[in-house]
């Protein structure tokens, strides 16, 4: 790089103020800088600690509950870890707070520093232009009494010439008085100007300090602001970083939804059975009504008329082969698929899971069976071939 000039150098006049003025005026917008940084974090500071509140209210509100299984687990991690951003983004807005801090910190020490040299320096360079101002008045009466001497002196020598004894005491002696006031006049005037001198002196000095406090300060001013904006970045881009690990929480979630398995799920959970229903009983009663009801419709007929007809169908329809007189070929056990409360004397209590024997199947739905020693009338829907 190249070398860092000196203000010290560049802004030196002795009359003239603009320099050093120049230099204040540049502290003061460096002042003002520091302001529109600040006022930029604070602002970004309220809006982080905005956007993160109402990410909290979004997660909180979130609904899904009516959901199942993985997607609903991956739901409630998304709800999570939104409320985890939200409040991360809170605590950036606390971070950038006090970031914030120490600038306004750092700006009031520099303006407390500024003025005090601002104080030194105006009273020197006032001090300096009072001299400097009373040296140039001692030199103009300094000359105007040499011209004074001078023009003395020379009727002094012309009275003298003519002889008159008394003229030429009078002019003499008021050519020594103004010779005598032109050396007090020269006497002031160096004077004056060792005094401005002096001064000058103490100028320059307090004006090579004030620049070079002015310079570091410029100099501390920068490097703050810089590393100050460089922080900032880095905090956001780390938020950035924050807010991807949380979400990457919910993409491994959703690795593992499957609908496959919120749909088995959801069929284990409210299945009812295996096979269709056919004639389910309702309200509590037999598929085809009342049996005592049915059962005076049937006897009323000839029930060998009535053989029902195999059908080569899956599950509970599957082929029965019916004999004469409604008895089958052989008893056969089935596995009772619901409970059954007995409705009449002639039917028979059975509970989901019981292996029965059908010894015989009736048009209307009921069918004989054994379990245990006892035999009922219950309805064949309710059974399963074993």
């Amino acid at each position: 790089g190249h070398s860092m000039l000196d203000f010290r150098n560049a802004c030196k006049e002795f009359t003239v103020h603009a320099g050093y003025e120049a230099l204040v005026q540049r502290l003061l917008d460096g002042r003002k800088m520091c302001k529109d940084v600040e006022d930029l974090i604070k602002q970004r500071a309220q809006a982080e600690e905005r956007y993160g509140k109402e990410l909290v209210q979004i997660a909180r509100k979130a609904g899904g509950q009516m959901e199942i299984n993985t997607l609903k687990a991956s739901f409630e991690i998304l709800k999570q870890q939104i409320e985890s951003v939200g409040n991360s983004h809170i605590q950036l807005a606390g971070m950038l707070r006090e970031e914030l801090k120490s600038l306004e910190e750092f700006r009031e020490r520099q303006k407390e520093q500024r003025k005090k040299y601002e104080n030194t320096m105006d009273r020197v360079h006032k001090n300096k232009l009072s001299m400097y101002k009373r040296t140039m008045e001692s030199k103009k009466s300094y000359e105007q009494k040499c011209k004074d001497a001078d023009e003395a002196e020379q009727v002094f020598e012309r009275i003298s010439n003519l002889g008159n004894p008394k003229q030429v005491e009078k002019s003499q002696s008021k050519a020594k008085q103004c010779r005598e006031a032109a050396s007090e006049a020269e006497r002031v005037y160096k004077q004056n100007i060792e005094t401005l001198d002096q001064a000058r002196t103490r100028w320059e000095q307090e004006h090579i300090s004030t620049c070079e406090a002015f310079q570091l300060q410029e100099c501390d001013r920068i490097t703050i602001l810089r590393n100050s904006l460089w922080v900032h970045c880095n905090q956001l881009s780390l938020q950035c970083v924050k807010d991807d690990e949380l979400y990457e929480e919910v993409r491994i979630s959703l690795e593992n939804c499957s609908a496959e398995s919120d749909v088995n799920s959801f069929v284990e959970s409210k299945m009812t059975g295996m096979e269709p229903p056919g004639n389910r009983p309702t309200f509590g009663l037999p598929p085809c009504g009342p049996r005592h009801l049915r059962w005076n419709f049937w006897s009323a007929k000839t029930r060998n008329s009535f053989v029902p007809i195999a059908e080569n169908v899956d599950g509970v329809y599957a082929a029965i082969s019916v004999a004469k007189d409604n008895e089958i070929a052989a008893p056969q056990d089935y596995r009772v698929l619901y409970d059954y409360t007995a409705q009449s004397e002639d039917e028979l209590n059975i509970q989901a899971g019981d292996i029965v024997t059908v010894t015989a199947v009736d048009d209307d739905g009921w069918w004989t069976v054994e379990q245990n020693g006892q035999q009922g009338f219950v309805p064949g829907s309710y059974l399963e071939k074993v």
